[in-house]
């Protein structure tokens, strides 16, 4: 996100075996992509599942409560030495 109303946020989980990258979820794009062709498999079967379900609520969820922590922990900081 870029802004401190959480207006574009967005939530990637991202699922790797031996370095590549099998298949995403991106809460923008709303469902699982497969990248490889097991990716793809398990991308059209979890988008028919309550897995999808699961990730859409990730945002909602994990992302914007820790969003605000994060936000006035890092962000909110105007360079102070020290």
């Amino acid at each position: 996100y870029s802004s401190k109303d959480l207006h574009g946020i967005e939530f990637i989980d991202s699922y790797v075996f031996n370095q590549v990258e099998d298949i995403r979820f991106n809460s923008t794009v709303g469902k699982f992509v497969g990248y490889t062709e097991h990716g793809v498999y398990n991308a059209e079967t979890w988008n028919k599942g309550s897995e999808l379900a699961q990730e859409l609520g990730e945002l909602e969820r994990v992302c914007k409560p820790h969003a605000d922590i994060y936000y006035s922990a890092v962000l909110d900081k105007t360079g102070e030495q020290g």
